[in-house]
Order: structure tokens, then sequence, then C-alpha cells
């Protein structure tokens, strides 16, 4: 060059975005796409009753069998990704679900309902629930897992936000057996998905956690995935913080998945509102669900968890004490502010309850949150029943309401009671 002077080419700016986050998106669509499920069991009660004259209580044993393995087969459904990959148990999980949704076309006995979607349905979804979450975030993060947390939570209700309305939209005009149908292909078509682009351990693709220091090997698979599950269990069980954190979470899915997302949009049927309008409303408390989730994992990176959950319970427990002076036919201004109050704090338990299991569990905190998943589900799958059976003998869901409104305040003092010592590392190890 002229001068003695010598060109610079500019830097080529590279983005480093580590893969974890990648994962992370990917569990997040496959989550949507099992959520599907999560969206129709309200929808049904109504139409089975209607066709087959099957009691609410009967139709609510089914959701209640779901609604229990779902959290049941929790642990080990952690313990067999620890033994088979995350990919393999996801894909078989997600078949599961098809064949016990499709299954459902066809039958024409209550057995039959119990069998597809309490059976099938619940052990496939269990195996696709919140261990599976918590499963990515230990393996593959090491800082950001609060906030991980909650954005992976909050995909379940990011699909009951894309399902519901359409699901209610077709069991209205096309009747309930398309709707089955739909939530079907809906968990096929994410099976490709997950086997393609889902990995196991950043180890696979020679990375390091996000955030960690040091590579970190992938451990070879854990054999015994049934009998190490039932260990951690007896192990945990031994521990106070345990029964807190079980007791409190029970009483979550008793107060969300077993009352609200089973039974709110009949209540709200029993007042005169249209199905459709009531399945919205359920949709919009998806919505904040999504916001106060993600806010609540991003809280749970900087505050204390015992705290936090104390708060979440305590508005929970307010807000549904409210509910039955709101019902009416049609939407009005007080009823969209339970919406969007009880929306914010639908899951917003999971990832300081997630946390506590880390801080007390360590190594084993994914199978010990399957455990305390467990009993949120058994919790729900109580109170889905019961509230069938409240429904029939007193023709409406209030005392359900005021009974769950309680039990949320006895869970906010709970959660005050756990103990902040951490138990260490591997301390439930079999």
């Amino acid at each position: 060059m002229p001068g003695g002077t010598r060109s610079v080419r500019p830097a080529r700016v590279r983005l480093r975005f580590h893969r974890a986050w990648f994962v992370a998106a990917v569990t997040f669509v496959t989550i949507i796409g099992a959520a599907a499920f999560r969206s129709l069991p309200g929808l049904l009660i109504d139409p089975l009753h209607q066709e087959f004259g099957w009691s609410r209580g009967t139709i609510g044993a089914a959701v209640s069998i779901n609604l229990a393995l779902y959290g049941l087969t929790a642990p080990f459904a952690a313990a067999l990704m620890d033994r088979f990959g995350i990919r393999r148990v996801v894909a078989v999980a997600l078949t599961v679900i098809a064949v016990g949704s499709g299954a459902t076309v066809w039958m024409t006995a209550a057995w039959q309902l119990m069998l597809s979607w309490g059976l099938l349905v619940g052990m496939g979804a269990g195996s696709m629930a919140l261990a599976f979450a918590a499963t990515v975030t230990n393996r593959w993060f090491t800082e950001r897992r609060g906030l991980v947390t909650g954005i992976l939570t909050a995909a379940a209700a990011s699909g009951q936000l894309i399902f519901l309305p359409l699901l209610s939209w077709i069991v209205s005009e096309h009747d309930w057996r398309p709707a089955a149908v739909t939530v079907s292909l809906a968990a096929l078509a994410v099976v490709p998905f997950v086997w393609l682009l889902l990995r196991d351990h950043p180890a696979d693709v020679g990375l390091k956690p996000y955030g960690a220091k040091e590579f970190v090997e992938k451990p070879a698979p854990v054999r015994g995935a049934a009998r190490r599950a039932v260990t951690v269990l007896f192990s945990a069980m031994r521990t106070g913080p345990f029964w807190l954190l079980a007791g409190t979470f029970a009483i979550c899915g008793a107060s969300t998945n077993g009352l609200v997302q089973t039974h709110f949009v009949p209540a709200a049927h029993d007042h005169g509102m249209p199905i459709t309008a009531a399945a919205s409303l359920l949709a919009v408390i998806g919505v904040f669900d999504v916001l106060g989730t993600i806010a609540s994992g991003w809280f749970t990176d900087r505050y204390e968890p015992r705290r936090l959950l104390a708060v979440y319970y305590a508005f929970r427990g307010i807000s549904l004490l409210f509910l039955p002076m709101l019902l009416a036919p049609s939407v009005h201004l007080p009823m969209v502010f339970f919406i969007v109050f009880y929306g914010l704090d639908w899951v917003a338990t999971v990832p300081p309850t997630l946390a506590l299991c880390r801080e007390q569990y360590g190594d084993d905190s994914a199978i010990v949150f399957g455990w305390v998943l467990a009993s949120h589900q058994v919790g729900a799958a109580l109170v889905a029943f019961l509230g069938g059976v409240a429904r029939d003998t007193f023709g409406s869901y209030d005392v359900v309401w005021y009974a769950a409104g309680a039990l949320c305040a006895a869970a906010a003092l709970m959660s005050l009671v756990i103990r902040r010592r951490p138990v260490g590392r591997g301390a439930v190890a079999a």
C-alpha cells in the first residue's frame, strides 16, 4: 500500500450463544405440545355427562387417576432419564399420550375412560412432567436456574393458551371426539422434533453447562431406575423439609390443576356462562401464568424461596375465597381482576419449590422434586374427584372454593417453617 500503510480488516464479530439455551427452547416447545392434553379434561365433563349419563364424580375419578399418575410417574421418569437418556424417555411418553387420547374416541364405558385417559395419558404425561424440566435445568445450567425453571414451567401455561380456545371451539362446534384426536396429533407431532433436536447432556456436544467454570463429564447410565427412585424417596422422607415441601405442593395441586383447571369451566357454566367464554377465561389465566412464572424464576434467583412461597400461597387463597361471588352469566370487571391476579400466581410456586429441593437435596434434587410433584398431583387428583362429588351432592362448587382458600392459608404458614440449612449435596443419595 502507498506510504507503507496496511489495510486492516474489521474483526468479525462472533456472537456466543450457548447451546443450553437452544436445548431449553426445544424443551419449552416439547412441553407446549404435551400441554395440549391438560387443556381438555375440564371441557369433557359436561359433554361426557350428557352423552353417556356418567356422573361428574365418575368423570372426575378418571381425571383423578390421570392427575395422580402424572405425579407418581415423574420420579421414576427422572430416574429413567438417568438410565436411558432424556430423548428416549420423552419420545416414548409423547407416543403413549397420543395413543391414550386417540383411544378415547372408541370408548363406550366409564372404565375405558379411566384406562385411556386415566392410565395411559396419566403415565405418559408424568414422564413429561416438571421433573423433565428439572432434569434439563440441572444438566445444562449452573447459572440462571431459577429463570430457566420459570420459563420451562411457563411452557405448560403456553400450551394451555394455545390449545384451550381451539379445543373449546372444537368441542362446541364439532363434539368432543375431534378434540381428543387433536390432542393425539399434537403429541405425535412433537416426537420427531424431540428425537432430532434434543440432547441429553452438554458433554454430548463437547460443552460445559451454562455458567460452569469446568467441563463436566457425562455420567454413566444409572441402572436400577425404579430402585433408585424409591431409595431416594425413603431417604428424603427422613428429613423434615421434604414433608413441608410435599405438603405445600399438594395444596398447590389441589388449588390449581385439581380445582380450577378441572372445574372452573363447568362451575362457570352452572352460572350461565357459555363454555367458550369460560374456556377463554381459563386461557387468559395461562397468559398471565407465563408472565408470573417467569417473574417468579427471576425472583427465585434473588430472594429467599420460603418467603416467596408464603406470599404466593397467601395471595392465591385470598383470590379463591372471592371467586364464588364473581361467577356470573357474563364476564365483568371483577372477574377480569380475578383472572389476572390468580393467573400471575398459578404455578409461580414451582421455581422456589425446585430451588428449595436443589438446596436441600443436591444431586438427587430432580428425583426428590419428582416425588414432591407426585404429592402435587395427588392433591390435584383428590380435589378433581371431590369437586365433582361436591357438585353432585350440593348442586354447586362453593364449598370447594372456600376449602381451597383455607388450605392455601395453611400452605403459606408451612412454607415459612421450612428450615434454611441445606442438607448438602448428595445427602439423599442411594
